[in-house]
């Protein structure tokens, strides 16, 4: 374990989950990860593990079937996840997402039907905001969704969708133009249910997942474009029933995913610092271990501090969540400050292991290509300094 990124006020519940999931990744990530990764193979073994621990159903409410845990339980397992591999955290991040969208503004219909099933992973789950050269300006966004009866025709392609080829439900975000007078009140989310696999679905007309975007990093987990032309969605399959808030559940789902990235910057980033001063103490140069020079004894310093800060920034942007209150701010924050600390942690560890970091035989040249993903998953480190600016200045507003 180590005495980093420690959490206190945990239940003896949340302990033991984490103890499980610890683990669970010791043994039968860890050992894997590199070769999968290096293959870029979807981890079908450790997702069926995943699915006998109950990970799946961590967040669902125990009336569906699930463990009903907190958002704090749910981002300290990730971050025991993404220690292990960074894509695995990926392959339940956009399920929970999805899973908290449906519990939180679904109607009871839409929780009786997918929750249970969602908490078992019998349903796995997966949102879609962007679309090709939009960028994070989701008002912009094309995708349009029309009325016809009781149904609606959707036209548009998405993009970015992780988990776009495996999942077989689909949160997606349209425009919908029923009136609204601001472009984030013409938006409406859609359950869309599919078959999985790539190309044509065969049980959505009109649906198609091109195939896998290969990527420099982040490998094994599927992430696609999806394209719908003249795709019909019932009209009970708007997301809470109603058109016009599709804008506020998505943004929503994104405070848990932007935690859930904050959580995954901590793991990866505690797996580096694992790495690097294992590596310092076993490498020699000079008659004597690395770690006894102090220009290494300052790198690791340096990366021990950064790890403890994110998670405990972590940790409070979870708990303010689990509270009910608004966590934008802290999210945002949270998600700033562990993807860049994730990446200065792994160039330092990188430059430990010296030339051998650019080996594929030491596991930190995979956490080299991995940390940059979090600089840009679920909204830029730009973004988030704007959230947090826009938030600062709510909240320290002089008179006029």
């Amino acid at each position: 374990m180590g005495r980093l990124a420690q959490t206190d006020g945990l239940t003896e519940i949340q302990r033991d989950i984490l103890a499980t999931v610890r683990d669970f990744v010791d043994k039968e990530i860890i050992p894997v990860a590199t070769e999968l990764e290096h293959r870029d193979e979807y981890p079908a073994r450790i997702v069926e593990g995943m699915k006998q621990l109950g990970l799946f159903g961590l967040t669902i409410p125990e009336e569906y079937g699930g463990l009903g845990e907190s958002l704090l339980t749910y981002a300290l397992v990730v971050e025991e996840i993404a220690r292990g591999w960074m894509s695995v955290s990926g392959i339940v991040n956009t399920h929970f997402i999805v899973a908290h969208m449906i519990n939180a503004h679904g109607t009871q219909e839409q929780k009786d039907y997918f929750l249970p099933r969602m908490a078992t992973g019998e349903v796995r789950g997966a949102f879609s905001m962007s679309e090709p050269g939009l960028g994070s300006d989701v008002s912009a966004i094309r995708t349009r969704a029309v009325r016809d009866g009781d149904e609606y025709v959707i036209n548009g392609q998405k993009m970015w969708l992780t988990n776009g080829g495996t999942s077989t439900l689909v949160a997606v975000l349209c425009r919908t133009d029923e009136g609204q007078d601001a472009p984030h009140r013409n938006m409406t989310t859609f359950l869309i249910e599919k078959e999985p696999g790539f190309g044509p679905n065969a049980k959505v007309p009109g649906l198609t997942v091109p195939g896998k975007i290969e990527k420099m990093g982040y490998k094994g987990v599927d992430t696609t474009e999806l394209v719908l032309q003249d795709v019909r969605i019932p009209a009970d399959r708007v997301l809470g029933g109603t058109s016009g808030r599709g804008f506020y559940q998505m943004m929503d789902g994104v405070e848990v995913g932007r935690v859930n990235v904050a959580a995954r910057g901590c793991g990866v980033a505690r797996r580096a610092f694992e790495l690097g001063i294992s590596y310092a103490q076993q490498r020699h140069t000079f008659g004597k271990a690395i770690a006894q020079h102090q220009a290494i004894q300052f790198k690791l310093a340096e990366m021990a501090t950064k790890v403890e800060a994110a998670h405990q920034m972590m940790v409070m942007a979870a708990r303010k969540k689990d509270s009910g209150e608004r966590n934008d701010l802290e999210a945002g924050m949270a998600k700033y400050l562990a993807s860049e600390y994730c990446k200065e942690v792994v160039e330092d560890a990188f430059r430990i292991h010296g030339g051998y970091g650019f080996s594929k035989e030491y596991e930190i040249e995979r956490l080299y290509r991995e940390a940059p993903m979090l600089l840009i998953g679920e909204g830029t480190a730009e973004i988030q300094k704007m959230i947090v600016g826009r938030r600062l200045l709510e909240e320290y507003r002089i008179a006029e």
